[in-house]
């Protein structure tokens, strides 16, 4: 067991190694089947340990097969749906982690200045938007909204949160269940860039969505 345990503690720090490349969706899938096999690896030995007459390594090694096809699975699952959304105008897609997305819809496209009614332009986005969401649907959608710094703290909190509100109702409007959303506003709290010039105040005017693929 303790030269299961030093050989965990190895995989473990060798993790990050891989999370920083430069990563392809090749890459990607490929992290995310190694984390996963390290995931499971551990649990399969605890199990292994309790259920086999302390057989850690069987468990290990039934673990880290059964993590490593999960893992390798979600990473897919997340490429595709990446690819699809780099598509649509309007939004940029970031990979946060194997099997999370960050969708930034751009506010110019959304709103008009000190308004949250969603504007006639952005809602064709939003559409399609919303058909790639349900066609990958084992995920849960966090709609957060920011703002620049031009007003009140207590404000632009509102303000971020109507329009997070905006997005999210729109989304259900055209097919996306609502028990898979989340809204929430930050205001003018977390800034991309420096509210010092008209090119960063519009950066921060933004909507964000979050996507976590759900746990298996």
């Amino acid at each position: 067991m303790k030269r299961f345990i030093a050989t965990f503690l190895t995989l473990t720090l060798a993790v990050p190694v891989f999370a920083g490349d430069v990563a392809t969706e090749r890459d990607k899938t490929k992290k995310g089947a190694v984390i996963g096999a390290v995931a499971g690896g551990v649990l399969g030995a605890v199990i292994g340990n309790n259920r086999h007459g302390g057989n850690a390594k069987r468990g290990a090694i039934i673990g880290t097969v059964a993590g490593g096809v999960a893992g390798a699975a979600v990473g897919a699952y997340i490429d595709k749906q990446e690819r699809e959304l780099r598509q649509i105008n309007g939004v940029e897609v970031q990979r946060t982690a194997d099997d999370e997305l960050n969708v930034v819809v751009k506010n110019e496209v959304l709103f008009d200045y000190n308004s949250a009614a969603l504007r006639g332009a952005s809602r064709d986005s939003l559409r399609e938007m919303a058909r790639v969401f349900e066609k990958y649907n084992n995920t849960t959608l966090s709609v957060q909204g920011h703002t620049d710094s031009t007003g009140s703290a207590s404000y632009n909190e509102r303000l971020s949160e109507r329009r997070s509100g905006s997005v999210a109702n729109y989304l259900e409007q055209v097919g996306v269940r609502s028990g898979r959303i989340r809204t929430v506003g930050y205001g003018e709290s977390d800034p991309r860039a420096s509210n010092a010039s008209a090119r960063g105040r519009q950066l921060n005017r933004r909507v964000e969505i979050h996507v976590k693929a759900n746990a298996a």
